[in-house]
C-alpha cells in the first residue's frame, strides 16, 4: 500500500464533496488560467492530482477530439467519481509521485492543489518534466497563495480564524509550518526540478453579496462547516467562536453571505515551466 502522504493521504481517502464544491465555485476562473498558460486544442493532456474530474474534462474541452486529457489520482473513491462523470477523458488511479506513463507522451501537465501533499515535490517534479515532450509545459498551481479575505469589515477576526485553521492542522498532522514550505516555494520547485521559462500568474476570484448558488454551497459547506466549524472552538477565544458562529449560520440576522459588505477574495495562483 501507497504510504500515508504529509496531510494523511492514503488510497481510500475521500473528499470528493469538497473538491466537487471547489471546482463549481472556481471552475470557470481556472479554464481561463489553463488557456492562458497553454492548453491548445490537439495537446495530450495529464491532470494530475485530478480528483473527481471536474477540471480534467475542461481540459478535455479545450484539447478538443483531436487531443487526450488523462487524470491521475491517488484516491479510487475520487477516481471512482471522476470516471462516473466524465465523457472524454481516461483515468488512472495512481501516485503522483510515481506516474505510470510513458516518458515523452505529454505535451501539458496540469497539477493544482496537489503538490503539497507530495512528501518530495522536487523528485515529483522531475518525474512530471520526463513526460513531457521537448518544449512541454508543467503547471502547479495553489490555492490561497496570498491570504483569502472572508470578512471585509472585520480584518481582526479573520486573523484569528486563519491562525486557528493553521494550529489545528498543525496539530492533526504533527507538522511545522516549515514542513509545508512547497505551498508557497512554487517558483523555487520549478527550479530546483530543472525546468526552464518558468512564469508565475496569481488571479482574485472575487464575490459578493448575494452570491450566486456554486459561491455559497462552497463557503458553506467547505469552509464554514468543513474548515471551520467547531474544529476551530478549542483555537479562539469563546466570544470569538460565539462571532464566527453568527457569521456562519444562514438562520442568524449576522449571516455573513447576506451582509451587504460582504466581499470574497480567493487567489490561485498558477506556476508554470518548460522541458
Amino acid at each position: 500500500m501507497t504510504p500515508a502522504g504529509p496531510l494523511g493521504d492514503h488510497p481510500q481517502r475521500d473528499y470528493a464533496r469538497k473538491l466537487q464544491l471547489f471546482n463549481a465555485f472556481a471552475g470557470p476562473d481556472l479554464q481561463a488560467l489553463m488557456s492562458a498558460a497553454g492548453v491548445k486544442p490537439g495537446m495530450h493532456v495529464l491532470d494530475a492530482g485530478c480528483g473527481t474530474g471536474e477540471t480534467l474534462e475542461r481540459l478535455a474541452g479545450i484539447v478538443g477530439p483531436g487531443g487526450l486529457a488523462v487524470g491521475v489520482d491517488l484516491s479510487a473513491p475520487h477516481i471512482a467519481a471522476s470516471a462516473s462523470n466524465a465523457i472524454r477523458t481516461g483515468q488512472l488511479q495512481a501516485d503522483v509521485a510515481r506516474l505510470p506513463l510513458r516518458a515523452g507522451s505529454l505535451d501539458f501537465i496540469w497539477c493544482a492543489n496537489t503538490i503539497n501533499h507530495l512528501r518530495d515535490p522536487v523528485d515529483a517534479l522531475r518525474g512530471m518534466s520526463s513526460l513531457l515532450q521537448p518544449g512541454g509545459r508543467v503547471a502547479l498551481g495553489q490555492s490561497a497563495f496570498l491570504a483569502d479575505m472572508y470578512f471585509a469589515w472585520d480584518l481582526r477576526l479573520e486573523r484569528l480564524v486563519n491562525e486557528a485553521v493553521r494550529q489545528y492542522y498543525r496539530e492533526r498532522y504533527a507538522l511545522d509550518e516549515r514542513d509545508l514550505t512547497s505551498v508557497r516555494a512554487l517558483v523555487g520547485l520549478m527550479r530546483e526540478a530543472g525546468l526552464d521559462d518558468v512564469r508565475p500568474q496569481t488571479i482574485a476570484i472575487e464575490r459578493i453579496s448575494p452570491v450566486d448558488v456554486a459561491t455559497e454551497a462552497y463557503l458553506r459547506e467547505a469552509i464554514f462547516l468543513q474548515t471551520w466549524g467547531e474544529r476551530l472552538k478549542p483555537y479562539l477565544a469563546e466570544a470569538d467562536y460565539a462571532e464566527l458562529e453568527r457569521l456562519c449560520d444562514p438562520q442568524h440576522p449576522s449571516y455573513a453571505l447576506r451582509r451587504p459588505d460582504f466581499h470574497f477574495i480567493h487567489t490561485f495562483t498558477l506556476v508554470s515551466g518548460s522541458h
